[in-house]
């Protein structure tokens, strides 16, 4: 799952790539809160529904993947 978030990430969201590890917090790749809303609806597009108030509970990247596998 970590790999589908690292591709909307880049492609969708625009974060650089490099960046992008599990253990990145959401502050170290520059995702803000509008950041935030376009993966929840980037999300949704590809059947996940995680809001973006969940979004910014979560305390890395590795954790939204988590998120994501558990509702996919």
């Amino acid at each position: 799952m970590f790999q589908t978030l690292h591709e909307i990430l880049v492609d969708r969201i625009r974060i650089a790539p490099d960046g992008i590890a599990p253990e990145a917090t959401p502050e170290d790749i520059d995702l803000d809160s509008l950041a935030m809303v376009e993966l929840s609806v980037a999300l949704e597009e590809v059947g996940i529904a995680i809001t973006e108030g969940e979004l910014k509970h979560v305390a890395t990247v590795g954790d939204i993947a988590e998120l994501m596998q558990e509702r996919a």
